[in-house]
């Protein structure tokens, strides 16, 4: 396989036929408490086919909570995730299959090989067999990682790792795809590899929820973009619309970020000390 060519058919999810337009992903006043505190706070929210959605915020802000909510991770203390029309709470086998969950972290059974390990989680959801075989086999080739296949996951490099779970999250054809941190541990290569992955899925009738701090990536990739600040949505649309939600010209993400975050002061800071070691 050529650098930056994907396989469409290991790119398909296992029910793309949604219609245009439709909600594949709703959060309804999703809040989640820690004793006292409330990591996120009444968030609505809805994520329609075909699209690659930001989710952006600064450290603390209640992303990677909120994330695990989605992927049924975390319970919420108050409200619904619904994916697909199915309630993670009344319906959480259902809901779940639809998902491939990237988190930020790779954590993996060390002591099984990658093709075990793909054989187990495609085992979760009942997928077995040579057709399996097939689209185990594709993944790895696709991230280069065929050699490895029968190497123990203790013996991968972290962005290997990395990798790994990213073919996991993909192995039982999912309609959505729920990534935090999606580029750590990645080399270039493979970085842009996942860049035209998204696109591919995205084409192909799926859908990708994305966190990410790399505020270019999410420029580039991103069909619409929320931004969460203290467990609250402050902004979401287009560019388009952040950029007059936020009276910013034709401003980049960056700056439209730390405008409606209150970092455009941090900014001018960082911007002072430049300019005196310059000097």
């Amino acid at each position: 396989m050529n650098e930056g060519q994907s396989d469409t058919a290991v790119l398909t999810p296992s029910d793309g036929s949604g219609s245009a337009g439709s909600e594949i992903l709703e959060l309804r006043g999703v809040v989640k408490r820690y004793g006292k505190f409330t990591a996120v706070k009444g968030v609505d929210l809805a994520v329609h086919r075909g699209e690659i959605f930001g989710f952006l915020g600064p450290n603390g802000a209640g992303k990677t909570t909120t994330i695990r909510m989605v992927a049924g991770v975390l319970k919420p203390t108050a409200g619904e995730v619904l994916v697909g029309g199915e309630s993670l709470a009344d319906n959480p086998e259902a809901a779940k299959a639809r998902i491939g969950y990237i988190p930020d972290r790779p954590y993996l059974y060390e002591k099984l090989s990658g093709g075990e390990f793909l054989r187990f989680v495609a085992g979760l959801w009942g997928r077995e067999g040579d057709v399996v075989e097939a689209r185990m086999d594709r993944l790895l080739t696709l991230f280069q990682l065929a050699p490895w296949k029968d190497e123990l996951i203790e013996s991968y490099s972290h962005g290997m790792r990395q990798k790994l779970l990213i073919s996991s999250a993909l192995i039982h054809q999912p309609e959505l795809i729920v990534v935090d941190e999606p580029m750590v541990g990645l080399d270039p290569r493979s970085a842009r590899l996942l860049k035209d992955l998204f696109r591919t899925f995205v084409a192909n009738g799926g859908t990708v929820f994305l966190s990410t701090h790399t505020l270019e990536v999410a420029e580039v990739l991103c069909d619409r973009i929320a931004i969460l600040s203290e467990g609250d949505i402050i902004a979401l649309g287009t560019m388009d619309e952040l950029r007059a939600q936020a009276h910013a010209g034709g401003a980049h993400l960056e700056e439209i970020f730390l405008k409606v975050t209150g970092g455009d002061a941090i900014a001018d800071v960082i911007a002072g000390l430049r300019d005196a070691i310059a000097k």
